[in-house]
């Protein structure tokens, strides 16, 4: 089939949702049909649209419904379509009517989904490649690796916060990799690197570097107020990293309600807290890293080239 995949992520920023469309990309190629990734859909034909985020995709998403009312059209939630945007924006329900599918990255966003529209629904776990062999964490320092762009819903200062409040004798280290959106947030990153030294703004890296980082930490902190599905996870799970995350929907929906591994959102003293205990804890580390193990089948390539290859299989038989 001829699929067009439209995301409105910048492509000069790396983040998740064009991380996602380009995987998507790849992956429906391989399964032998004609993909082409652009920020908006201008016209033309095709015999499916994948549309990522509902509200920012909204003039795409009517204008392939407007020319092509029978054709399937299949719409990606995000994590702030489902919790931030679905209740105050008509744009995001309007979006999700004219689809035909609903994508969700996690089981937990079936519940965020208005009733009548649950039909639609299809759950797309987002895969992640292992890391190439031979890399490892250091061993004179307690390496912590935290990935996100400066945006509030990410709570990017979290776990610099936190690190500030650890016993004397940590080891603990924050690396973070992210763009700053804003003057202001690039002025508070090259601030905290300044006078913090547990924490360590890099920058946006490209995708390929960051996965090395990830992959030679002993932790990934997610300290997000809000996910749809987490890219960065989903690797850290493939590279057998164990997680500290935020409670939210987003990530309850992969690591399960019964991860050890959660804070609630905001409070620094309990992440100061919960890196503290990861730390010095090994049987607490283990604990983690066993769960992050069980977990990362839900990550794997095979799964969701499988359900790709199923989901699209079903819309041959109407396009």
């Amino acid at each position: 089939m001829r699929i067009q995949i439209i995301t409105p992520a910048s492509k000069a920023l790396v983040d998740g949702n064009r991380i996602t469309a380009r995987r998507w990309q790849s992956m429906t190629r391989e399964l032998g049909h004609r993909v082409h990734l652009s920020n908006c859909y201008t016209g033309g034909s095709c015999d499916v649209l994948i549309a990522l985020h509902a509200f920012k995709s909204f003039d795409s998403i009517r204008r392939f419904r407007d020319q092509h009312c029978r054709r399937p059209l299949l719409v990606a939630m995000t994590g702030t379509d489902l919790y931030r945007d679905l209740g105050r924006r008509t744009a995001t329900r309007c979006s999700m009517e004219m689809a035909t599918h609903l994508i969700v990255l996690q089981k937990e966003s079936s519940e965020d989904i208005p009733r009548d529209l649950r039909h639609k629904i299809q759950v797309i776990y987002q895969s992640a490649l292992p890391p190439p062999r031979g890399i490892s964490p250091p061993k004179s320092f307690f390496r912590v690796c935290l990935v996100g762009n400066l945006r509030s819903v990410k709570d990017p200062f979290r776990a610099a916060q936190a690190s500030r409040h650890l016993k004397s004798d940590s080891r603990i280290r924050i690396f973070h990799v992210g763009e700053a959106l804003s003057r202001r947030a690039k002025e508070r990153a090259i601030r905290e690197t300044v006078k913090n030294p547990r924490y360590y703004w890099l920058g946006g890296m490209a995708h390929s570097r960051t996965r090395r980082l990830l992959a030679s930490s002993h932790l990934l902190v997610l300290t997000s107020k809000i996910e749809g599905g987490s890219n960065v996870l989903s690797e850290a799970l493939a590279s057998s990293v164990p997680v500290v995350a935020s409670r939210i929907p987003g990530l309850l929906g992969i690591l399960g309600p019964k991860y050890p591994g959660y804070f609630p959102v905001g409070d620094t003293q309990a992440l100061t807290r919960l890196l503290q205990e990861i730390e010095t804890d090994c049987a607490r580390y283990r604990t983690l890293k066993a769960h992050c193990k069980r977990a990362a089948c839900l990550v794997e390539v095979a799964r969701e080239k499988t359900t790709w290859k199923r989901l699209l299989g079903s819309l041959e038989t109407v396009t």
